[in-house]
């Protein structure tokens, strides 16, 4: 769940050029050979956008999550209660990063000295 899953899928960008690169299962011509082909040799290991996790609604408003107030009578009471909004949301869409992130991918030890 969090990570991207690109080293299951065979296609690693970070993957050092030349032989003894790459993995041990490597097979001349296999899907090692094609998926790293097919991977641009200048791949940074910078994540500049994210996939934004907030809607928009309606009204034009983003929120994680909106509610809707509702009056319910309960033995003559009068209560207020909140009611979770489902419909008519549309996702925020990409979102630009204020700040380069490394890539999940990206075999890095950060340590303190």
């Amino acid at each position: 769940m969090g990570a991207s899953g690109s080293k299951a899928r065979g296609l690693w960008p970070f993957a050092s050029p030349g032989p003894g690169g790459g993995s041990g299962s490597e097979v001349p011509g296999g899907e090692q050979a094609l998926a790293r082909a097919r991977v641009s040799r200048s791949a940074s290991p910078f994540v500049f956008t994210r996939r934004g996790s907030m809607y928009y609604d309606e009204d034009g408003d983003l929120a994680h999550e909106f509610y809707e107030e509702t009056i319910v009578t309960k033995n003559g009471r009068k209560r207020a209660k909140l009611k979770r909004i489902h419909k008519n949301l549309i996702p925020q869409g990409i979102v630009q990063l204020e700040h380069p992130r490394i890539h999940v991918d990206f075999p890095v030890i950060i340590c303190e000295v």
